[in-house]
C-alpha cells in the first residue's frame, strides 16, 4: 500500500496537478499513516508555506477559496496534537524565515482603513497561536531581535484600534456572520493609522480625506467579532511574553534600550493605559475581555519597560545625564558610559511628542506613564548600601525634577541651578507671589494626580532627607520641593481633591516646605475653600487633619492657630464662607489638643479671645457720634453695616472654634500644676471680660435703635428712595445681630460650661460665674443660680425686639444654658428646699423640653452632624431631640403628665417612621430623630424613667386600639366599646382588664374572632409589635403590664384577617402568619417581665394556654396560613412552642393552682387530639395536616416544660409525672398516625413528609424523653424499667440509621436524628434486662458499632459542606457522650482503630480529606467527653501518637491553600483540643513543641478575610492553650512561641493597613477582631515574664520593624499599641538602651515614638494605679 501514496510528493510539486487536488492530497498526507514520506512533517510545512509565499508575492496564482484553504490547513498544522508530540521528542520541524515577513505583511494589510483581504484575519490569528505555542515554531520571529520588535508593535497598535472602537448604540440581535473583517475597517474618526511599519511618531488617527465607509445596515460589532477581539488579545499575550524571554536574552542592554526607545514605547503605553479599568471598562466588556487577562498583559508591559528602560548597565548614563558635574565628581567608573548618552531626554521626548495617539488621549497617557516610569526608576536605582545610598536617592530626585516639568505645570526646576532655584523662590511672607506661569497643563486634574503619585512615591521611597539635603546637596531638594508648593499656591485648584493631596504629602515631606505660604494655605485650603463635592471635602478633610497632627508632634499648635487667626480676620471672599469645622476636623483637632500639653491649648484660647477684641469687637461697636454721621451719609451707613455683618461671621467662626478647643481640653483637676490652674482662671477671666462686652453691645445698640427712632420720627419726609434704603438697612441689620447673637450665647454657654466643669474636678480653682452673679443678686431675695434661670426663661439677656427663638442655634443655646442652671441648682442641696425652686425648675424642665415644637412633625428626617455650630432650620428639630433625650434623668422628674406623653408621642412616631422606610440613613457620624429614638428605646435610661416608660407604653397602646377601632367588627366587643367611652385617658383607663378577660373567655366559649382586620392594618400592627419588642418588659409597672399583655393577647384570641369574600384589601395568608409569630414573640417577651404576676391574678395560665392553641388551631382550620412547607409557618410552630415552654416554665415556678393549670390544658390537649387526627377524613386535608402540626407541637413543647422541671420536689415530680404520663399516651397514636399514609378523594397523602421529617423525628425524640423521665422517677425503687412504645423507638432508630448518610439530607434532620440515637442509646442502657445480660450486651455493641459507623460515614459524607460539618459537630458530641460515657475498654478501642486508620497522610495526598476529616473531628470531640478511668488511660496513652499524626497533617494540608478552611483549621482545633483536655496528662513537652512546629506551617497570607480569620483563631487558640495548659513547655519552647505569634502580628500588621474606602464594613471588624486577640496574648505573655524576660526587648524590635513598614488602621492600631505597652512594662532600662542604639535609623524613630507615646500615657498611669496596689 505504501506504493500507491509514494507519488504524492511529485503531485505536490507538478504544475499539471489542480490546486484543489493538493490540497486535498495534502490533508490526506498529513493525516494518514499509511503515507510515508522522508521527513514528511517538515515537506508538508515547507509546501504550504512555499504556496502560500508564492501566491502573496504573485508568483503563483490559485484561487481565492484555495488560498483561504491553504490558510486554514497551515492553522490545523500548527495547532495538531501530532506536530507538537513530534516537537516534543526533540524532532527537529520548522518553518521557513521568509514566513516571519509573510505573516507581519498580513498584519499589515489587516491594519488597512479599507483592507480587501482574502483571508480571514480570524485563520491569521489562529495561525500566530499555533506558531507561538511552540518554540521550535517561534524561532521565525525570535531569531532575530527586530522582527519581534515590530510584530509586538503591529499586534500591540491593532489592540489600541481596538479598544478606541466605539461602542454599538443598539447591536441587531441576529445577523449573519461571515468571516469579514468589518471590525478593523471601522472606527472612530480618532483611529489607528493603517500605517503599522511607518514612524511611530504619525497620529494614530484616520486621515479626513479618507473616512471609513461604514455600513448603515450593520452594527459595528457583533458576537463573532467581539470573539475574534478576545481572541486578538489573547494572542497579544503570547507576543508580549514570546518577546519578554527574549528582550531578557539579549546581550546588549543599548540595543534594547534603543528599540523600546524608537518603536515599542509610544505603542506599549498606549496600550497600557487603555487597558486599565476605569474610563475604558465598558470596551473591555464589550470585547469580552477578562480583567485577569487585561492585568497579565499590563503586567508584561511593565516587566517589559521596567527591564529595557531601566538595567543595571544604564545606571551610569543615567547619572552622567541627571546628576551635575560637581555631584557626581570622581563616582563614574573608569570606563566611562557604556549606554545610551540621554537615556532621560530619549524616553521623555518619546512621550512629549504628539501623535501616537488621539490629541484628547496624549495628555492622560503622558501623565500616568510619568508615574509609573518613575516607580521603575525607584525600584532599579533606588536602594544603594552605605555611602552610595545617598548618591542613588539623589539621582531618583533629579530624575523627578526632570518628570514634573513633562506635566506642564509652569516649573522649570530641572534645567535651574541650584542657586537659581533658591533665588526664584525667596519671596518672603509678607510679599506677593511671583505671577504663575504662562505654560498650563491640558488637564489640571491629571496633572495633580500625577504630581502627586510622584511626590508620594518619593515619601514612599525616602529619598529625601532634610539633614543630608541642607548639610551636602545646598538644599536642592527643599527649594524643588518650594518651588512646587508655590506652583500649587499660584494656580491653586481646590476643586480638585488631588490639590489637597499634594499639600497633604509635601506636608508629610517636611513642614517647612509649606510654612512660608502657611497663611495662603490656612486660605486656599481651608477657610475659604467653598467646594462642597464629597470627593473634595474628604481630600480637604484628611489635608486639614495632616496640618494639625504635623503641628502638634512640632509642639507649635498655638503658630499654627495665630496664623489661622489671622486668615479668618481678613476681610472675607464672599457673604458666607464655608463651615470652618467638620465632624472630622474637629474630632482630629480633639484628639491634637489631648496630646499637646496643657498650656499650649490655653494659649490657643487666649489667641482667639485677643483676636476677638483686638480684630471684631471694634467693627461691631459704634458709637452715637458714628450714628449721627450714618444719619447724614446713608451709603456711608449701609458700608458700615456691612462691615458689621462680615465681624460678626468673622465672630461666630471664632466662637465655634473656641467652643471645640475649650471643650476638647483636659479639664483641671487636683493634680493639675498650680501654673496651668492660674493660666486657666486668667483666661476664664478674659472670656467672662468679652461674653460681658458683647451682652454690653446689645444695650448700647438697644438706647441707639430707640434714639435713632425718636430722631426718624422728627425728621422730614423724604422721597421714596429713601424708604427702600431703610428697607435695605433693615436687612442687613438683622442678619449681623442674629450671627452675633449666636456667637454670644455660643461663648457664654462654652465659658459657663467649663467654670462649671473647672469647679467641680478642681478644689483649687476658683468658679467665677457663681461668684458674678452673687455680686450682682446681692439685693435679691432669690439664689444667683435661680436668678439666671428666671432670666433665660424670661429672655431678659436681650433686647425684646431680638429674641433668641428668632434663631434656631440661639434657642438651642438658651436650653443649653437653662439646663446647665439646672444642672448647679440639683447640685445644692439647700436650694432643693426653697419653695420656690420647685415651680421653677418645672418652668425650665418644660421650656428645654418644649413639648409644642415636637407636635411639628419629625417625619421629614432631618440631618445633623453633631456640631452645636452647624445648627440651623433644617437640623434644628434633631438637635433638640437630641438634647431632650441625653438629659431625660435630669428634667424628667419635673416634666408634667402631658410633657411626658408628647415625648412618648413623639418618640413613637419617629420610630414608626423609621419602620415604614420614611427615615433615610444619615451619612457615617450624623443624626437624626429616628436615629437618635432608636437608640433611646434600645438603652437602658428608658426603662429606668418610669413616668416616661409608662407614657410610651401609653401611645403604643392607644395606636393599637386605633388600629383595631378602625377594623372591621362582626359582633360587639366589649373591651373596645369601652376603649371607645374613654378615648382621651391613659392606658390604666383605656384598657379595662377585665373586659379584655371577658373576652379572651368569650372567644375560647365560642371560637369565633370579633375583630377582622385588613392588609394595611395588619402591617401598621407588626410595625408597632416591632417597636414593643424594644421595650424592656421589667421596666413596666404592674398595671402597664396587664393592659398591653391582655390587650396583646386579645389581638391573638380575637382578631384575624378579612377573607377575599368581605374585603378589599385582605392579608395574605403568609401576612397573617408573620403578624402572629410577632404577636407570640412579644407575648413571650413580656411573659418574663418581673410584674408578670399581675396578669395570673385576672386570668388562669391554664386558661392563657388553652386560648392561644384554640385560636391558633381555629385559624388554620380556616386556611389561614397557606401551606405548611412555607418558612413563615415553620416560624409560627416555633413561637407557639415557645410561648408554651414559657408559661408552663411561668405557672411551675410560681408554685400556685399548678395541678389545676396544668390539668386544663393536658385535658384540653387530650380532648382536641383525636379530632385532629390525620384520619379524620376531612375535606380540606391540608388544613387537617396543619391541624395536627399544632397540635404536636403544643404536646411537645408542652412535655418538655415539664420534663425540665423534674426534680424540684418529690409532690411536684409526681404532679408533673401524671401529666407526662398523659401527654405520652396522646403522642404515640398521634404519631403512630401522621406516619400512616392517608387516602383522600383524589390522592394519597404523606402527613410526616408534609410536617417535614426534621420535626417528626423531633416529636418522637421528645416523646422518647419524656417517658424515661416519668419511668425515672416513678421506678427509681424498681429493677426493671419498660418504655411502652419501644417496638416504635427501635423502628425509628433502625430506619434513621439507615436513611441519614443515604442521600444529601436537610440539616435539621441530621441534627434531630443525631440527638434522637443519643437518646434512644440512652434509652436502650437504662432499660437493659438483668436476666438476658449476655444477649442484651450483645445487643448493645451491635448498635454501639452500627452508631459509630453512621457517624463516620456522615462525616465523611461529599455532599456536607465545610459549614455543615461545624453545624453537625454539637450534634455529633450529644452522641459521642452516653456512647463513651459508659463504655467498655473493648468499645473504645473500636473507635481509636477508626481513628487511627483515618489519621493516614496517605489519604490526605490522595485527595479523600473527608474521611480524615471525620477521623480528627471524632479525635476532638472524644476528647471533651468524660471517658471511665480504663478507658481515659487509653485514650491518653495514645494521645501522643495522635498529635505527631495530626502535626504531620497539618504540614502536609499546608501546602495547598485551598484546604486550610476545610480540613487545616480544623485539625489545629483538635489539637488545640488535645492540648486543653491533656492538661497535666501529656507530660512529654516534645509533643506540645511539634504542635509549634506545625503551627508554623498554617498559611496566613493572601486569603479571604473569613478564612483569614479561622486561620487566625485557631493558631492563636492553640498558642493560648499552650501558654495557658503547658506553662512548663515555655522554659524551652519559647523563641518557637513568639516566632509563631510574630506571624500573626506581621499578618495582622499587613491585613490591618490603611486602604482607603474599604476600611469599613464587615471585612474591617475581622481585622479589628484579630487585633484584640493580638492584645490579649500581650497580656498573657506579661503575665508568664518568667518565660520571656530575656526576649521583652526582642519581641519589641519585631513590633517595631513590622510597624515601620505599614500605615495601619487607626483602631487596630490601638489595639496592638496597648498590647505591646505590656511588653515595654518588663523591659530594664539597659533593653531600652540596646534597642535606641541597635536598631535602624527609620525603625529607631518608629520606636522612639512609641516609647514616647507609653511613657507619656500607659507608664504613667500604671504607675498612678500601682499606688494604690498592695
Amino acid at each position: 500500500m505504501a506504493a500507491i501514496y509514494s507519488g504524492i510528493h511529485l503531485k505536490l510539486k507538478s504544475p499539471q496537478t489542480p490546486w484543489e487536488d493538493k490540497l486535498k492530497l495534502a490533508r490526506f498526507a498529513w493525516i494518514s499513516t499509511q503515507c510515508l514520506l522522508p521527513n514528511k512533517e517538515q515537506v508538508l510545512l515547507d509546501w504550504c508555506t512555499h504556496a502560500l509565499t508564492g501566491w502573496h508575492n504573485q508568483k503563483v496564482e490559485f484561487p481565492e477559496k484555495v488560498l483561504e484553504g491553504l490558510w486554514c490547513y497551515l492553522d490545523d498544522l500548527l495547532h495538531s496534537r501530532k506536530l507538537h508530540s513530534l516537537l516534543k521528542q526533540g524532532k527537529t520541524i520548522s518553518l521557513r524565515l521568509n514566513m516571519a515577513q509573510l505573516l507581519l505583511d498580513r498584519l499589515q494589510e489587516h491594519a488597512r482603513v479599507d483592507p480587501k483581504s482574502p483571508v480571514c484575519f480570524s485563520t491569521v490569528l489562529s495561525v500566530f497561536q499555533g506558531l507561538l505555542s511552540a518554540p521550535a515554531l517561534s524561532s521565525v520571529f525570535t531569531t532575530k531581535y527586530e522582527l519581534l520588535v515590530d510584530l509586538l508593535a503591529k499586534f500591540c497598535t491593532l489592540a489600541c484600534r481596538e479598544l478606541l472602537l466605539p461602542l454599538p448604540a443598539d447591536p441587531l440581535k441576529t445577523e449573519s456572520v461571515t468571516c469579514q473583517d468589518e471590525v478593523l475597517t471601522e472606527g472612530p474618526k480618532t483611529q489607528p493609522t493603517s500605517d503599522l511599519d511607518g514612524s511611530q511618531n504619525k497620529p494614530m488617527t484616520e486621515s479626513p480625506s479618507d473616512p471609513p465607509k461604514l455600513d448603515a445596515n450593520k452594527s459595528p460589532l457583533n458576537p463573532k467579532d467581539n470573539l475574534r477581539s478576545a481572541n486578538l488579545f489573547e494572542v497579544l499575550l503570547q507576543v508580549v511574553s514570546c518577546y519578554l524571554s527574549v528582550q531578557r536574552q539579549q546581550a546588549n542592554p543599548n540595543r534594547v534600550f534603543t528599540m523600546v526607545t524608537n518603536q515599542l514605547i509610544q505603542p506599549l503605553v498606549l496600550l497600557r493605559h487603555l487597558l486599565t479599568p476605569g474610563e475604558f471598562s465598558p470596551a473591555h466588556t464589550h470585547l469580552r475581555l477578562r480583567q485577569q487577562l487585561c492585568r497579565d498583559i499590563r503586567v508584561k508591559i511593565d516587566s517589559i519597560l521596567h527591564s529595557a528602560l531601566f538595567p543595571s548597565e544604564h545606571l551610569t548614563s543615567y547619572k552622567d545625564e541627571l546628576l551635575p558635574s560637581k555631584e557626581d565628581s570622581g563616582k563614574r567608573g573608569p570606563g566611562g558610559a557604556k549606554g545610551p548618552l540621554k537615556p532621560v531626554s530619549a524616553v521623555l521626548s518619546k512621550l512629549s511628542t504628539p501623535g501616537y495617539c488621539d490629541p484628547a488621549l496624549h495628555y492622560s497617557v503622558k501623565s500616568n506613564t510619568l508615574s509609573l516610569l518613575f516607580k521603575f526608576f525607584l525600584e532599579s536605582y533606588g536602594k544603594g548600601r552605605g555611602d552610595s545610598e545617598e548618591a542613588h536617592r539623589m539621582l531618583c530626585f533629579y530624575f523627578l525634577t526632570k518628570l514634573v516639568p513633562v506635566l506642564d505645570v509652569g516649573l522649570d526646576g530641572p534645567s535651574l541651578s541650584p542657586a537659581k532655584e533658591k533665588e526664584l523662590i525667596s519671596v518672603s511672607p509678607g510679599k506677593e507671589s511671583p505671577p504663575s506661569s504662562p505654560c498650563s497643563p491640558e488637564s489640571w486634574s491629571l496633572a495633580l494626580l500625577a504630581v502627586e503619585s510622584l511626590l508620594s512615591q518619593a515619601l514612599s521611597a525616602d529619598i529625601y532627607n532634610v539633614a543630608a539635603d541642607r548639610i551636602r546637596h545646598g538644599e536642592v531638594q527643599f527649594n524643588f520641593y518650594r518651588a512646587l508648593g508655590q506652583m500649587l499656591f499660584n494656580q491653586a485648584q481646590p476643586s480638585i481633591p488631588a490639590w489637597y493631596r499634594c499639600l497633604k504629602v509635601l506636608l508629610s515631606l517636611n513642614h517647612l516646605i509649606l510654612e512660608p505660604d502657611l497663611d495662603q494655605l490656612l486660605s486656599s485650603a481651608w477657610v475659604n475653600s467653598e467646594c462642597m463635592e464629597a470627593r473634595v471635602q474628604r481630600a480637604r478633610q484628611l489635608m486639614v487633619c495632616s496640618l494639625l497632627e504635623t503641628y502638634t508632634k512640632l509642639r507649635q499648635l498655638p503658630r499654627l492657630f495665630s496664623e489661622l487667626l489671622s486668615v479668618i480676620c481678613q476681610p472675607a471672599l464672599d457673604a458666607l464662607r464655608p463651615p470652618l469645622l467638620s465632624e472630622g476636623v474637629s474630632s482630629s483637632l480633639t484628639t491634637c489638643l489631648l496630646d499637646a500639653p496643657p498650656s499650649q491649648g490655653l494659649e490657643i484660647c487666649s489667641l482667639v479671645l485677643e483676636s476677638i477684641r483686638k480684630y471684631i469687637l471694634p467693627d461691631l461697636v459704634k458709637e452715637d457720634r458714628e450714628a449721627e454721621k450714618m444719619e447724614i451719609d446713608g451709603d456711608k451707613e449701609i458700608q458700615v453695616e456691612q462691615e458689621r455683618g462680615d465681624a460678626s461671621l468673622k465672630l461666630f467662626s471664632l466662637s465655634q472654634l473656641l467652643h471645640v478647643v475649650m471643650f476638647s481640653l483636659k479639664t483641671l483637676d487636683n493634680s493639675s500644676p498650680l501654673p496651668v490652674v492660674r493660666k486657666s482662671q486668667g483666661l476664664m477671666e478674659e472670656m467672662q471680660q468679652v461674653v460681658k462686652e458683647l451682652l454690653n453691645l446689645w444695650s448700647r445698640e438697644e438706647r441707639f435703635v430707640k434714639t435713632n427712632m425718636g430722631s426718624v420720627q422728627k425728621m422730614p419726609k423724604k422721597g421714596k428712595k429713601n424708604v427702600d434704603h431703610k428697607g435695605s438697612e433693615s436687612k442687613i441689620w438683622t442678619v449681623w445681630e442674629q450671627k452675633t447673637q449666636e456667637a454670644t450665647l455660643l461663648l457664654r454657654y462654652t465659658w459657663v460650661e467649663v467654670d462649671t466643669l473647672f469647679f467641680i474636678h478642681c478644689s483649687k480653682y476658683t468658679p467665677l460665674d457663681s461668684a458674678h452673679l452673687t455680686a450682682s443678686s446681692e439685693t435679691e431675695d432669690l439664689a444667683p443660680a435661680l436668678t439666671r434661670i428666671e432670666s433665660l426663661l424670661s429672655g431678659d439677656i436681650f433686647p425684646a425686639r431680638l429674641q433668641p427663638s428668632c434663631s434656631p442655634m440661639n434657642c438651642l443655646l438658651v436650653k443649653h444654658l437653662t439646663l446647665q442652671q439646672m444642672k448647679k441648682v440639683l447640685l445644692d442641696t439647700s436650694l432643693l428646699s426653697e419653695p420656690s425652686t420647685a415651680a421653677l425648675l418645672n418652668r425650665a424642665a418644660q421650656f428645654i423640653s418644649a413639648s409644642s415644637e415636637f407636635k411639628a412633625s419629625l417625619g421629614g428626617e432631618q440631618v445633623w452632624d453633631g456640631q452645636i455650630g452647624s445648627v440651623n432650620a433644617g437640623s434644628y428639630l434633631v438637635a433638640h431631640w437630641y438634647l431632650v433625650t441625653s438629659n431625660l434623668p435630669l428634667i424628667a422628674p419635673y416634666l408634667s403628665r402631658e410633657d411626658m406623653g408628647c415625648i412618648a408621642d413623639t418618640l413613637v412616631s419617629s420610630l414608626i417612621s423609621r419602620q415604614t422606610g420614611g427615615g433615610k440613613v444619615p451619612p457615617l457620624g450624623s443624626l437624626t430623630a429616628s436615629l437618635v429614638s432608636s437608640q433611646l428605646l434600645q438603652s437602658s435610661v428608658l426603662a429606668e424613667l418610669p413616668s416616661l416608660f409608662s407614657a410610651t407604653v401609653s401611645s403604643l397602646t392607644q395606636r393599637i386600639i386605633g388600629v383595631l377601632k378602625a377594623a372591621h367588627l362582626p359582633k360587639a366587643c366589649p373591651a373596645l366599646l369601652k376603649c371607645q367611652e374613654k378615648g382621651t385617658e391613659s392606658s390604666c383607663t383605656l384598657v379595662k382588664t377585665e373586659s379584655m378577660v371577658e373576652d379572651i373567655l368569650a372567644s375560647l366559649k365560642t371560637g369565633q374572632v370579633s375583630v377582622l382586620l385588613t392588609d394595611t392594618q395588619s402591617k401598621e400592627l407588626v410595625i408597632l409589635l416591632q417597636i414593643l419588642s424594644n421595650l424592656n418588659p421589667d421596666g413596666m409597672n404592674p398595671e402597664d403590664l396587664s393592659s398591653l399583655f391582655l390587650l396583646l393577647f386579645f389581638m391573638l384570641t380575637s382578631t384575624s384577617g378579612q377573607s377575599h369574600q368581605t374585603a378589599m384589601d385582605p392579608p395574605e395568608p403568609e401576612d397573617d402568619a408573620v403578624f402572629l409569630v410577632k404577636l407570640l414573640q412579644i407575648l413571650t417577651c413580656l411573659l418574663e417581665g418581673r410584674n408578670f404576676q399581675s396578669v395570673l391574678k385576672l386570668i388562669h395560665g391554664g386558661t392563657l394556654l388553652q386560648a392561644a392553641v384554640s385560636s391558633l388551631l381555629w385559624q388554620s382550620n380556616k386556611g389561614r396560613f397557606g401551606a405548611t412547607s412555607s418558612p413563615n409557618w415553620s416560624e409560627l410552630i416555633k413561637a407557639v412552642q415557645s410561648f408554651i415552654r414559657c408559661l408552663v416554665q411561668l405557672i411551675i415556678a410560681r408554685n400556685s393552682s399548678v395541678r389545676l393549670n396544668l390539668d386544663q390544658f393536658a385535658s384540653y390537649l387530650m380532648e382536641i387530639a383525636p379530632s385532629s387526627g390525620a384520619a379524620s377524613g376531612k375535606p380540606d386535608p391540608e388544613s387537617s395536616i396543619m391541624s395536627v402540626h399544632l397540635l404536636l407541637a403544643s404536646l411537645t413543647s408542652f412535655s418538655q416544660a415539664m420534663t425540665s422541671n423534674l426534680g424540684r420536689s418529690k409532690p411536684m415530680d409526681q404532679t408533673l409525672t401524671q401529666m407526662l404520663t398523659r401527654t405520652t399516651a396522646a403522642l404515640g397514636p398521634a404519631v403512630e398516625s401522621v406516619l400512616k399514609p392517608q387516602t383522600t378523594c383524589q390522592s394519597v397523602i404523606q402527613p410526616a413528609s408534609t410536617l417535614g421529617q426534621a420535626f417528626v423525628v423531633e416529636v418522637v425524640t421528645v416523646m422518647l424523653q419524656c417517658e424515661l423521665s416519668a419511668l425515672s422517677v416513678e421506678g427509681e425503687e424498681k429493677k426493671k424499667l419498660t418504655l411502652t412504645h419501644m417496638s416504635l423507638y427501635q423502628s425509628f432508630c433502625q430506619q434513621i440509621l439507615k436513611e441519614i448518610t443515604s442521600a444529601h439530607r436537610p440539616m435539621d434532620f441530621l441534627v434531630s436524628s443525631l440527638r434522637f440515637l443519643s437518646a434512644f442509646y440512652k434509652a436502650v442502657k437504662k432499660t437493659g434486662e438483668e436476666g438476658e445480660e449476655e444477649e442484651g450486651r450483645k445487643e448493645e455493641d451491635e448498635l454501639y458499632m452500627q452508631m459509630l459507623q453512621t457517624v463516620h460515614r456522615l462525616l465523611t459524607a461529599s455532599w456536607l459542606s465545610s459549614k455543615d460539618v461545624c453545624e453537625l459537630e454539637p450534634a455529633v458530641q450529644e452522641l459521642l457522650r452516653p456512647l463513651v460515657e459508659k463504655s467498655t475498654t473493648g468499645q473504645l478501642n473500636l473507635l481509636l482503630l477508626m481513628i487511627k486508620e483515618g489519621l493516614d497522610c496517605g489519604k490526605l495526598r490522595a485527595g479523600s480529606y473527608r474521611e480524615v476529616l471525620s477521623a480528627v473531628i471524632s479525635t476532638k470531640l472524644l476528647s471533651c467527653c468524660q471517658l471511665p478511668e480504663p478507658c481515659s488511660k487509653a485514650l491518653w496513652l495514645i494521645a501522643p501518637q495522635i498529635i505527631s499524626a495530626m502535626v504531620f497533617l497539618v504540614r502536609s494540608s499546608s501546602q495547598d491553600v485551598s484546604l486550610t478552611l476545610p480540613f487545616t483549621v480544623p485539625t489545629v482545633t483538635s489539637m488545640t483540643s488535645l492540648l486543653r483536655q491533656g492538661e497535666g496528662r501529656i507530660n512529654n513537652p516534645h509533643h506540645v513543641i511539634l504542635v509549634l512546629g506545625a503551627l508554623q506551617q498554617v498559611p496566613l497570607d493572601h486569603l479571604t478575610p473569613l478564612v483569614y480569620q479561622s486561620a487566625f483563631l485557631a493558631v492563636h487558640e492553640a498558642l493560648f492553650a499552650i501558654i495557658q495548659c503547658h506553662p512548663q513547655v515555655m522554659l524551652n519552647a519559647a523563641p518557637s512561641f513568639l516566632n509563631i505569634f510574630h506571624r500573626l502580628l506581621a499578618s495582622i500588621m499587613q491585613e490591618g493597613r490603611q486602604r482607603g474606602d474599604s476600611d469599613t464594613g464587615a471585612d474591617s471588624d475581622v481585622y479589628l477582631q484579630c487585633s484584640r486577640l493580638i492584645e490579649r496574648m500581650y497580656s498573657h505573655i506579661a503575665t508568664t515574664a518568667e518565660s520571656f524576660t530575656t526576649l521583652s526587648a526582642f519581641m519589641v524590635a519585631q513590633y517595631v520593624t513590622e510597624l515601620q513598614k505599614v500605615t495601619l488602621r487607626p483602631d487596630i492600631k490601638q489595639h496592638l499599641t496597648e498590647g505591646i505597652y505590656r511588653i515595654l512594662d518588663l523591659c530594664m532600662e539597659q533593653d531600652i538602651k540596646f534597642l535606641t542604639a541597635g536598631l535602624q535609623m527609620g525603625v529607631r524613630e518608629v520606636f522612639n515614638e512609641l516609647y514616647g507615646s507609653y511613657t507619656h500615657y500607659h507608664k504613667a498611669q500604671r504607675q498612678g494605679e500601682d499606688k494604690y496596689t498592695v
